[in-house]
């Protein structure tokens, strides 16, 4: 019997090469993809399982995206969103807000030079 001195290498197996190139190439769907998929389910056209099958996703996925899509939609309607604004508006602000706030103190400072005089 032969013996092996040092660690041995193994080839990974079909399942493992198989489930890697599907995880590499699983399939991202953008938002309006997604809304258009909740409204095709919520038209009622097709069943859910058919709308699954001819989109590649599975039901549980919809399911998902449906209850988001809903909540997002109760969400706004009950006027709970706030508008994230993004860090160069928030500068962009900040600096208006400090610019205003000099002439007030100015406009505040000539008009009570003017009651004094």
């Amino acid at each position: 019997m032969k013996q092996t001195s040092g660690p041995t290498k193994t080839k990974p197996s079909a399942e493992a090469t198989l489930k890697d190139i599907r995880r590499a190439t699983r399939r991202q769907f953008g938002a309006e993809e997604k809304i258009r998929i909740v409204l095709e389910g919520l038209r009622g056209e097709d069943s859910i399982a058919e709308l699954c099958r001819h989109e590649g996703i599975s039901s549980s996925m919809y399911y998902g995206w449906s209850k988001e899509f809903l909540e997002a939609g109760k969400k706004r309607l009950a006027g709970d969103t706030a508008r994230a604004a993004t860090s160069d508006e928030v500068r962009n602000l900040r600096r208006e807000a400090g610019a205003l706030k000099e002439l007030v103190a100015d406009l505040t400072l000539e008009n009570r030079l003017l009651k004094k005089a």
